[in-house]
């Protein structure tokens, strides 16, 4: 019987605070947008409170002295955890709530509609209108999910002033700043690749699992 993915996770230490760990198993993984060789499942961060604290401290302190006013967070792949802690952070000093009557951050996640699109409800909407909004995401490789939020955080009137991600290979999405826990250095050899580019494929491996936020099906 071949080692299932969960026996294959190894952890991993962010390289300044080795209280904040993820999980990750070598292999052939498809995600919506490529073919990766490592699945990263940050599960415990998203659903630890204990753990989710360490994640948002080490967000703020990326975000410290870069970005200067934090209205909204939008909370992307069931990370509103870890968006709530965040925004504790954020309250106790260091950034502005200029467009916020009550001097409080809002945290929210879009809803998805049935042609994959991100919408706020007119309920929401004022938590992103005119309002300085940072998006949390857990892993991002090619950024495509990351511009749709951003397209539709702009089309309800605001703007967007950087990401924060637990994982992400690049650090920006169209010129907004993405602020990360850990990179693509934090993995040996870690590789993303267009699937009609993937040298998996090319060498007949099989899939593993497809893989998203909310973790790994497999084939």
């Amino acid at each position: 019987m071949s080692e299932s993915i969960s026996d294959r996770l190894i952890k991993f230490y962010a390289r300044n605070d080795k209280s904040v760990t993820i999980n990750a198993a070598q292999g052939h993984f498809a995600t919506s947008h490529s073919h990766i060789n490592y699945y990263i499942d940050v599960t415990r961060l998203k659903v630890r409170i204990s753990e989710a604290k360490g994640a948002a401290r080490f967000l703020k302190q990326k975000l410290d002295g870069q970005v200067e006013t934090v209205d909204t967070i939008v909370c992307l792949d069931a990370t509103q955890v870890i968006g709530a802690l965040l925004g504790e952070e954020i309250e106790k000093g260091g950034f502005i709530n200029n467009n916020n009557i009550h001097d409080t951050t809002y945290v929210i996640r879009p809803e998805v509609n049935s042609v994959n699109q991100f919408m706020f409800r007119e309920n929401n909407k004022l938590a992103i209108e005119g309002k300085s909004v940072l998006v949390l995401v857990d892993t991002m490789t090619t950024g495509d999910t990351v511009k749709r939020a951003v397209e539709c955080i702009q089309y309800y009137g605001g703007s967007v002033c950087g990401i924060a991600a637990i994982f992400s290979t690049i650090d920006n999405v169209d010129g907004t700043r993405v602020f990360t826990i850990f990179d693509e250095k934090d993995l040996p050899e870690y590789r993303a690749y267009e699937p009609h580019e993937c040298p998996m494929c090319q060498k007949k491996i099989p899939l593993d699992a497809m893989v998203n936020g909310y973790g790994y099906a497999k084939l």
